[in-house]
């Protein structure tokens, strides 16, 4: 009996997809639970796995994109195993290679030293003529009979355009086209969006890292030794983000329609690049969060985002976005909001600058960090007064742990 594998409904106002991938053949035996093929969305790429064990007929072509509902293989069911590929027989060829079958004693022409003198004062060569001694040998005498070569042109008195570079090494100047991923293309599509559709505006300021770069150096092994995975720098910047939030309720809020929308939660989504682009999976309800909490969420999300396995219910939602470009050396950036939220901040590499402390310049490691915000809901205020909460809570981090 033969079962129609068709793409699977994969989240709310999800209508189509693409398939990315076959994991088997035409023709294969699968068995119940066997990943088929990889469904990419708008959102993330889910595995569609195997009902039952039998025998795969493909029917959808890779990179198709295909609606909800819609039949991609057949499945007849049996029992089976796999079929092995049978492995194609070397032959042996007898046909000489071409390096054989050049002749290898060509004649070369050997001239006297006498010979070779006069023959180069005629801009010739051994190989320009035929010798007349012993075994093909040119002798003075042909040297001397040989009609002397064409003089070269002399130079022009006008100075000749000069050639081109010309490059080694095979330089390529070929073009590469492929074609946009489903998740790629809605990223663009968002941030075109946010960029249209909101009145974007980024405000900045600057934080000493040290007082939380010494409390990570003074407590790592034991939290280590306790929690089993390292204190980040990203769960200092959640949580002061999230009481920031609390403050200043402004920023976490959003437009819908022509009413703005107020969270008494904090679900902070957490930028990640992966092979498939950057997704955003979110930290529900951060607020209520421990540091070690916050991190070992932001590992486990941030492991299955790259592996390609989150899914589209863990990026959803989010009420306020953080994203570190420092990781890759960005010293500052204005970041794009991920809309509909109406705020995102933008973490930046750190930096030995000097640094006004009690009176006394001092070499500290400093960070930027940028606040963007629609400005349509966040007045300048609440949004500066956002980033200098967040600022004071990473220069005293014993504030956070107190709740004050």
């Amino acid at each position: 009996m033969a079962i129609e594998i068709k793409i699977p409904a994969i989240g709310e106002s999800i209508t189509e997809v693409t398939l990315a991938g076959w994991h088997v053949e035409d023709g294969d035996f699968v068995e119940e639970g066997d990943i088929l093929a990889d469904i990419e969305s708008d959102k993330a790429t889910v595995e569609l796995p195997a009902e039952s064990s039998g025998t795969i007929k493909l029917i959808a072509e890779e990179g198709s994109d295909l609606k909800i509902g819609e039949v991609i293989a057949s499945l007849e069911e049996g029992e089976g195993a796999p079929k092995k590929k049978e492995e194609p027989k070397e032959e042996s060829s007898s046909t000489p290679s071409p390096a054989a079958s050049q002749d290898s004693s060509k004649t070369v022409q050997h001239a006297s030293p006498a010979a070779n003198k006069i023959l180069a004062e005629k801009g010739m060569s051994a190989e320009d003529i035929k010798g007349t001694g012993k075994d093909g040998r040119v002798t003075k005498a042909d040297a001397l009979a040989a009609e002397a070569a064409p003089k070269k042109e002399a130079k022009k008195e006008k100075a000749q355009e000069a050639a081109p570079v010309q490059l080694s090494g095979g330089v390529s100047r070929e073009v590469r086209r492929e074609k946009m991923s489903r998740l790629r293309k809605t990223i663009a599509k968002k941030l075109t969006a946010a960029k249209n559709e909101t009145a974007m505006l980024t405000t900045f300021n600057e934080v000493d890292m040290q007082p939380i770069m010494d409390l990570r150096k003074k407590y790592q092994d034991m939290f280590v030794k306790k929690h089993g995975y390292k204190l980040g720098m990203m769960s200092f910047f959640t949580k002061a983000c999230t009481m920031a939030l609390a403050k200043v309720p402004g920023v976490n809020a959003q437009i819908d329609g022509e009413e703005i929308v107020y969270h008494d939660y904090a679900d902070v989504g957490i930028a990640v690049s992966s092979d498939r682009g950057l997704v955003v999976p979110v930290l529900r309800n951060a607020e209520h969060m421990s540091l070690a909490q916050i991190e070992a969420e932001i590992i486990r999300l941030a492991t299955k985002a790259r592996d390609g396995k989150i899914t589209i219910d863990e990026m959803s939602g989010g009420t306020f976005t953080i994203t570190n470009g420092g990781i890759f050396g960005s010293m500052l950036s204005t970041p794009i909001l991920n809309s509909p939220q109406s705020a995102i901040l933008g973490m930046h590499n750190i930096v030995q600058r000097p640094w006004v402390v009690d009176g006394e310049i001092k070499v500290r490691p400093i960070m930027y960090l940028a606040l963007s915000y629609d400005h349509r809901i966040i007045d300048g205020k609440e949004s500066v007064t956002f980033l200098k909460t967040v600022k004071e809570y990473l220069e005293d981090p014993a504030r956070m742990l107190i709740e004050i």
